[in-house]
């Protein structure tokens, strides 16, 4: 399913409070940073913080703003300091493209959801981020959703987010062949308390499983 153009998966590490776990990510070799823009989060940062944490990202890490239906306000106050924007609440296709950054959207897997038809309605997006449906939270559910209903080719990339851990992102690798995987709460001690090992546990389990699917 969604075999991507290239063999490695890509990795982002969502939900970052502080320095020391952002200087951890980059070590490690994550590819993508997230920051959690919505202040209902309890990974939630301010514009400010933001400021202070993004600084310390280094080139080709590309730094990513979560948002959850924002004003136009917050999202260019905080576009300096980010390399992409993922929108994660009800934001409509013209609200996302009407975005001063690159974009992508999160679609949360409710029943029914016609993820080629969404595909479509999205089309400006770099991807599609697919996360685990709650009714009334918009993320960070710490739960999966079942990776089949994911079809074999879609029109956008895919990045699988919704309860991945270090003991089951090579599974779901291996299931659904993403383009990348989101994770926050699965490499965490506590909320927006990121852990150094479990880090570099679900590095080194997606480096394992690229490694099995091309055979090395």
């Amino acid at each position: 399913m969604n075999e991507p153009v290239h063999a490695r998966t890509r990795v982002k590490f969502c939900g970052l409070t502080r320095e020391e776990d952002v200087d951890a990510a980059v070590a490690g070799g994550a590819d993508a940073l997230g920051f959690v823009l919505w202040p209902g989060s309890k990974r939630a940062i301010d514009a400010e913080r933001l400021a202070e944490l993004s600084a310390r990202v280094p080139a080709f890490v590309t730094r990513v703003g979560l948002f959850v239906d924002p004003t136009p306000a917050l999202v260019t106050r905080c576009a300096e300091h980010l390399d992409l924007l993922q929108f994660h609440g009800e934001e409509s296709p013209e609200t996302c493209t009407a975005a001063v950054r690159p974009w992508i959207k999160a679609l949360r897997m409710r029943d029914g959801l016609d993820l080629p038809a969404a595909a479509e309605s999205y089309r400006g997006a770099r991807a599609l981020l697919l996360d685990a449906y709650r009714p009334g939270v918009p993320g960070g559910t710490g739960e999966t959703f079942d990776w089949s209903r994911i079809p074999a080719s879609l029109a956008k990339p895919v990045i699988l987010a919704g309860g991945l851990t270090p003991d089951n992102v090579a599974e779901a690798i291996a299931a659904v062949a993403p383009f990348a995987v989101d994770v926050s709460g699965g490499i965490e001690a506590a909320p927006g308390i990121k852990d150094a090992a479990r880090m570099a546990a679900f590095l080194r389990a997606v480096r394992q499983a690229d490694d099995a699917r091309s055979g090395a």
